[in-house]
């Protein structure tokens, strides 16, 4: 999950949990597909949105459900993209949401690194796929592994923002303490939702919580970055 010689608070809280047989089982699962198959992210970026985000800064969690199964798109954190790839549909729909909602500047890619690195945690429910097979490793354990860090969060932090855009991620809603923290909810920004998630303003909504509460407000504005 993580270099063990770091010791971070995500891998001292996790440990217990990485040395169950379901983890075990995962691990060698996802090992013998890398042989086979091709898979994303690439090993080194499976646990990004731990390795950006520590345990002591994440103030919000944006929960997705399975990795981005294109050509070098998916780097371990949800919804965001390579540099150099086009945002899909779903991420181009998050970024018109959020120049109605905060007069956000649309940049020119997808990556949301800068996100991750102050404090939201860009969590997808399953953490690998297999190229081209989007679902292709949902019930193989990593969802339960998911479950417990978002489980963490709920238990041991204080007043930490939960976005769940569509019904997946709704359904993750119960794993999560509504009285000591905001649970945001709203359609999925993909097109399928047919513009319902436009309107919920949930960058907004998340800063005045911050805010209330005495924490630092995410700068959702993301860095441009020169062409080549």
């Amino acid at each position: 999950m993580t270099d063990k010689k770091e010791k971070s608070t995500w891998y001292i809280k996790l440990e217990n949990e990485l040395n169950l047989p379901y983890f075990k089982a995962l691990t060698q699962f996802v090992k013998e597909e890398r042989v086979k198959f091709t898979v994303y992210p690439k090993e080194n970026e499976v646990f990004n949105a731990i390795k950006l985000t520590s345990f002591e800064k994440t103030e919000v969690v944006i929960l997705g459900q399975d990795p981005y199964h294109g050509y070098n798109q998916a780097h371990g954190l949800s919804f965001s993209v390579n540099y150099g790839i086009k945002p899909p549909p779903s991420l181009i729909n998050i970024f018109k949401e959020l120049h109605t909602d905060v007069g956000f500047t649309i940049p020119n890619h997808g990556n949301l690194t800068a996100w991750a690195l102050q404090g939201v945690l860009l969590l997808n429910a399953t953490l690998t796929v297999r190229a081209g097979e989007p679902g292709s490793h949902q019930k193989k354990g990593w969802e339960q592994f998911t479950d417990a860090v978002i489980k963490l969060i709920s238990d041991e932090k204080e007043h930490c923002v939960f976005l769940l855009w569509g019904n997946y991620a709704k359904s993750k809603a119960p794993l999560i303490d509504a009285s000591k923290h905001l649970i945001l909810e709203a359609a999925h920004p993909s097109p399928l939702a047919r513009g319902a998630f436009f309107g919920s303003a949930p960058f907004s909504k998340t800063n005045k919580y911050l805010k209330a509460h005495h924490k630092t407000a995410i700068d959702w504005n993301l860095p441009g970055v020169e062409k080549g």
